[in-house]
């Protein structure tokens, strides 16, 4: 495919999202339909939405329409690229541009719509990032960086690296974590290296790896990582102690994949239920990484933002008090209660903890950092409570 066909193909899949279908959904669509696109192709379409949907309301100005054609000529005009010169109507490109779509196309207003955020909640990322809030939007407008976490129970980073290398991934050791190798070109590699398949490497964000090397991880005894979704995060746990690492998560299909990751990096993990968890208590350590809004992570997942109302984060909040109340129960005298969100929200992080503390006298804070959006990571926040 040329790049005005690219283009064409990115208008298309966008109208589709427009009118409220997942954008993972829209691109299988349109890939079960475009057989004759190879694999190069289907990434190159990826990353034209991606971008579109990071930028939707600053492109969508520029361009002069929220559909897939405003949001493309605002992408190409954002980059300083002659719209006239890419929808020529040739072949498989876009037709060309209407004296109504030329004579369209403003700047976008400084503010949410230069920032591209909801106009609800840009007080609410003003109360919590403060001088910051423009900085950080404007990472969030960017993809984020490809990390990997090396599996120092079964190598070191330095012959990870060298691995990666031998096997068409560059990257570069991170300060970010002591675990962490930024991928430099060939990221779209990595899940097919045997650096992978055999558990050296896992794909995890900076600022994720970077809670580990925060977090109290007891050197024996339990651990329970209480969300644990796909699992990360226990992995990482149990690639750093001798302690047995349970995980548990309310969906537990989200951990069928578990298993399989464990043993291929070397560690065992006890996958439990909700009901069989007072049987095991207690914990010296309870990990909470809970469901959030995902703000301080919407470069990779930016459908997200858009999605996100006030309706559903006060949900959000309200499930993250019940979690940190369920979790309390469950750990031991002298042990630890970690809270964790990828949330860049003062109302899903230092808000929850103080509203936990409150409800919870006989605990205090020990520990707590953020994590701001930047090339080593995404927006990530990390609290740690103990009994008094």
């Amino acid at each position: 495919m040329t790049p005005a066909a690219r283009i064409a193909a990115a208008c298309e899949v966008l109208d589709h999202i427009l009118d409220g279908m997942p954008a993972e959904k829209a691109l299988t669509g349109w890939a079960r339909r475009s057989r004759f696109a190879g694999s190069g192709d289907r990434a190159a379409l990826r990353d034209l939405v991606f971008d579109a949907l990071r930028r939707k309301r600053s492109l969508a100005a520029l361009g002069g329409a929220m559909t897939g054609r405003g949001l493309m000529l605002g992408l190409l005009r954002a980059e300083g690229q002659a719209v006239e010169t890419v929808f020529t109507g040739q072949g498989h490109a876009p037709e060309p541009p209407s004296e109504a779509e030329i004579a369209a196309g403003l700047q976008p207003t400084p503010g949410p719509e230069a920032c591209d955020m909801p106009d609800w909640l840009w007080p609410d990322l003003q109360a919590s990032l403060g001088p910051r809030t423009e900085e950080v939007a404007a990472v969030l407008q960017a993809r984020g960086p490809v990390m990997l976490r090396v599996n120092l129970r079964r190598t070191t980073r330095d012959a990870a690296q060298e691995r990666l290398a031998q096997e068409g991934v560059e990257s570069l050791p991170d300060a970010i974590s002591v675990t962490a190798l930024r991928v430099v070109s060939g990221g779209r590699r990595v899940a097919q290296t045997d650096s992978y398949l055999t558990g050296l490497v896992e794909l995890q964000d900076g600022s994720s790896q970077a809670t580990l090397d925060e977090l109290r991880l007891p050197s024996s005894g339990n651990i329970l990582d209480y969300c644990a979704g796909g699992g990360g995060k226990a992995l990482a746990m149990a690639d750093r102690t001798e302690a047995t690492v349970f995980a548990h998560d309310i969906q537990p299909s989200r951990m069928k994949d578990l298993p399989a990751r464990a043993e291929r990096a070397g560690v065992q993990i006890v996958t439990t239920t909700t009901a069989d968890l007072p049987a095991i208590a207690p914990f010296d350590l309870v990990l909470c990484d809970a469901p959030c809004s995902g703000s301080g992570a919407w470069r990779r997942a930016p459908e997200g933002k858009w999605a996100l109302t006030r309706e559903r984060l006060a949900e959000l909040t309200d499930i993250q008090d019940t979690i940190l109340a369920q979790a309390a129960a469950l750990v031991a005298p002298q042990g630890t209660l970690a809270f964790a969100t990828c949330s860049v929200l003062r109302a899903e992080n230092e808000d929850r903890v103080a509203a936990f503390l409150e409800s919870h006298p006989a605990w205090q804070q020990i520990a707590a950092q953020r994590w701001w959006p930047g090339p080593s990571g995404d927006g990530f926040f990390l609290a740690q409570l103990q009994r008094k």
